[in-house]
């Protein structure tokens, strides 16, 4: 059988795609049952720097072999594609162990720590030809696709406003990873990347950014409000909170009408189009909204079609949001140990 232009073969591409996870926390396991519901995933490795604790997990998930090191599951021949769920701060290191390896990686959000670590994982796979993508879910749900595609077709006209927010309350421990700067704490960074995601998505890199925060005693921010501006006459106002739940909604409004948002922006179930003089039309879908199948469909697709990248998810796009975090942070006064 001959190869492809990606060296697959067609029973390559007919076989389910083999999955290893690097690191065994909370994310690590909502993204292995969501593989698990998929016929084409099989999760075949999983890696933590603690033995006991990559055993544990793969009992929990039957899954075949367990590392003590994240370098093992680097060398992993078996498997096709990492997904790495650690702390962001740890995202650098553990995804270029692995592209280094010729593993493709998808790499859980925020990217990285800065837009500096982002700029090296990027060269780091287009130098190698390994494929890398950002696990923004967000980008890869059907209701936002959608919801995409009616703004770049002009059914709301030109983008002039975008609202977006995401808090919760955190509890309020010092200990608490969301309060550690070492691991990349804040709101920013946790839930701030998906309003900032959301208006990017749509309108690009801004070109002025202003913002100011509620800061912790560890340095961190707290409660964030962003306003970004675009030389088109367009802006977004977005805000985070790990101190305060906020409605997670988004609005885009436009010169010929508005899409609400009401509910889970980032993975929503329904939307409405207000277009001028015409009555509101809802869109709504069905399946599990707060699932990651899709974004683990679209890697498997890009795999399958020889992709470095994802047209849904390019890393160019990836980058321009980690330039604003950064911008953003500047602006509050928030910096990470070793920056």
């Amino acid at each position: 059988m001959t190869p492809d232009e990606a060296g697959t073969t067609a029973s390559d591409r007919d076989r389910p795609l083999r999955w290893g996870i690097l690191a065994t926390g909370g994310i690590a396991a909502r993204f292995t049952e969501d593989l698990l519901r998929m016929p084409d995933a099989r999760v075949v490795a999983v890696a933590s720097r603690s033995e006991s604790s990559a055993r544990a997990f793969a009992d929990r998930y039957a899954i075949p072999r367990a590392h003590g090191s994240w370098a093992a599951l680097a060398a992993d021949e078996d498997v096709d594609v990492v997904y790495v769920a650690t702390p962001h701060s740890a995202h650098r290191a553990a995804a270029g162990l692995c592209l280094e390896a010729g593993r493709p990686v998808l790499c859980e959000k925020p990217f990285t720590l800065n837009a500096a670590e982002a700029a090296e994982l990027v060269a780091l796979a287009r130098a190698r030809g390994t494929f890398l993508m950002e696990a923004m879910w967000m980008y890869c749900h059907p209701a936002v696709r959608k919801l995409t595609e009616l703004v770049r077709d002009g059914a709301i006209g030109e983008i002039r406003t975008v609202q977006a927010d995401f808090g919760f309350a955190a509890p309020p421990d010092a200990a608490h990873r969301l309060r550690d700067p070492a691991l990349g704490g804040g709101a920013l960074l946790d839930l701030g990347v998906y309003p900032v995601a959301f208006a990017q998505l749509l309108l690009g890199e801004p070109d002025r950014v202003r913002a100011d925060a509620l800061l912790s005693e560890e340095g961190v921010d707290l409660n964030t409000g962003m306003l970004l501006g675009w030389d088109g006459g367009a802006t977004a106002l977005l805000s985070c909170s790990i101190t305060a739940g906020t409605p997670v909604t988004a609005s885009v409004s436009g010169t010929l009408g508005r899409i609400d948002v009401p509910d889970g922006f980032f993975h929503p179930e329904r939307f409405v189009l207000h277009r001028a003089g015409a009555e509101p039309e809802e869109f709504a879908f069905t399946g599990r909204r707060d699932t990651m199948e899709h974004e683990a469909a679209e890697v498997t697709r890009a795999l399958r079609a020889g992709e470095t990248e994802s047209p849904l998810v390019p890393l160019d796009g990836t980058l321009a949001v980690m330039r604003t975090l950064d911008a953003v942070r500047a602006r509050i006064g928030v910096r990470f140990p070793g920056e």
